[in-house]
């Protein structure tokens, strides 16, 4: 399964596609870990061409993207912050409220990955990891909460198919985005009454340089593993971000509570071959 150029994400909608369609009009986002190259960025992209304005916060300033996001009529905000940082979320959060006066969606995508035995993970690497991955995103939407409209607002977990299958050398990682899937199912049931919604999505591979770090290391034998639980091929951030935009959309009013696996089923087998560096 090469990684070529071919399969990398679309950056730009095309005129006439469905994701012009406006289904976030006077809606606002706000998206984690969005950058120039990756699932977070074609997210914003993503929903911002579908009418929403947009707000991220990321540790490092995403040029490209933001150049980008300021090409739709709706604006962009973007908060240079660390998500572990609780002084950074609320600077955030009030720089969206400042620009835009509400938050509608909440999309949390920030994430990092470490393969690794158990055995081989410092005490600083897996807890950062969690703090990452599982933390953060518990402590955006708590402060987020506040001003998340309601009825009709919507948070969106970035999991991942190894939250809930396993996979050799990724137990904290996988930990990580297992915690996410319960956070969703048990935070729907609190904000219900509220009208408030909870998702998320399990992708398998995707396309991304977090991905990419590991293709040149991995044996054909592993390949035809991934591409046997990978039915339709290795995902791009663009199909991430579709499925995202529907389930924050209008047209999902009647889901919650629930993680939508990309790519892969729970009877594919994942791969069991060495990924650890």
């Amino acid at each position: 399964m090469p990684l070529s150029d071919t399969d990398s994400p679309q950056t730009q909608p095309q005129n006439g596609s469905p994701s012009m369609a406006a289904r976030f009009a006077g809606k606002v986002a706000l998206i984690t870990g969005a950058s120039d190259r990756g699932i977070g960025g074609e997210i914003a992209l993503r929903l911002a061409s579908e009418g929403a304005a947009v707000a991220t916060i990321s540790r490092r300033e995403p040029a490209r993207l933001i150049k980008k996001l300021s090409r739709f009529k709706q604006g962009v905000v973007h908060t240079r912050g660390d998500i572990t940082k609780s002084a950074d979320i609320a600077r955030a959060i009030d720089d969206c409220m400042e620009e835009f006066g509400k938050i509608d969606v909440v999309v949390n995508n920030a994430g990092t990955e470490v393969a690794s035995s158990l055995e081989n993970f410092s005490d600083e690497a897996w807890r950062a990891l969690i703090e990452v991955n599982l933390n953060s995103a518990i402590a955006v939407t708590k402060a987020a909460l506040p001003h998340l409209s309601e009825p009709g607002g919507v948070i969106v977990n970035i999991a991942s198919a190894l939250g809930l299958g396993g996979c050799t050398g990724f137990s904290v990682y996988s930990a990580s985005k297992a915690g996410m899937i319960g956070f969703t199912q048990s935070l729907a049931w609190e904000l219900a009454p509220k009208g408030i919604r909870v998702v998320a999505v399990a992708p398998g591979l995707v396309h991304t340089p977090m991905v990419h770090k590991h293709a040149e290391k991995l044996t054909p034998e592993i390949w035809s593993q991934i591409e046997a639980c990978h039915p339709l091929g290795m995902g791009r951030p663009d199909d991430v971000a579709a499925a995202v935009a529907f389930l924050a959309s209008s047209d999902a009013r009647w889901i919650t509570g629930v993680t939508l696996p990309l790519g892969w089923a729970q009877h594919y087998p994942l791969p069991t071959g060495q990924f650890m560096g």
